[in-house]
């Protein structure tokens, strides 16, 4: 229905974010992902995913159409609603995801805060061949396929740190042989 808007953000929060379109503000739930690729100071273009349940009616942001698509694909996965999709994308970018799908990366998907065994082994089951067929630009490809660094990261970008910084930290203290609290614990030092 509602596939992008245009506007300028009057209110940002790290999950949500009012995008002013021509005098209507628009209330987006959003990825901290999403959040912090948006510049609130320029006019920006979020594409949308408008989801109506029995009790409300919501409007989905997303910073490119490659996580608005890993988006609706999670949602047709039984059990993972709106809340969780974003709070996937959130811990991981759509391409992580995916790749972690692809490989059946079982501790990646249920690292994510909400996703049990079951449900991450649903995710892969159910999304294997659809995401198999799509590509998803990665705009940092190191460290990708390392479990060690994804629970670093999202340890660390679940405490509130912005994940740029948390990837620049990383980047910096990462070296093979390093434990998750190790680099947690670095990374904290840094930040």
């Amino acid at each position: 229905m509602i596939a992008q808007l245009t506007g300028k953000i009057i209110e940002k929060n790290p999950t949500d974010l009012v995008l002013d379109v021509n005098g209507v503000g628009y209330e987006l739930k959003v990825s901290l992902n999403t959040s912090s690729e948006i510049d609130e100071k320029k006019p920006v273009t979020i594409f949308t995913q408008f989801i109506v349940r029995e009790d409300a009616q919501l409007l989905y942001g997303f910073h490119n159409k490659e996580e608005r698509t890993m988006f609706n694909h999670l949602i047709s996965v039984s059990g993972i609603g709106p809340n969780t999709a974003i709070l996937m994308l959130s811990a991981l970018r759509p391409g992580e995801i995916a790749r972690a799908i692809q490989s059946e990366d079982l501790v990646t998907i249920k690292g994510i805060k909400g996703i049990g065994v079951k449900t991450a082994e649903r995710v892969i089951v159910d999304l294997r061949d659809k995401v198999g067929k799509l590509s998803f630009a990665e705009n940092n490809l190191s460290g990708l396929g390392n479990t060690t660094r994804f629970e670093a990261l999202s340890a660390l970008v679940s405490l509130g740190f912005d994940r740029k910084s948390v990837e620049k930290a990383l980047d910096k203290i990462y070296h093979d042989g390093a434990t998750v609290e190790g680099l947690i614990r670095e990374g904290l030092k840094i930040l």
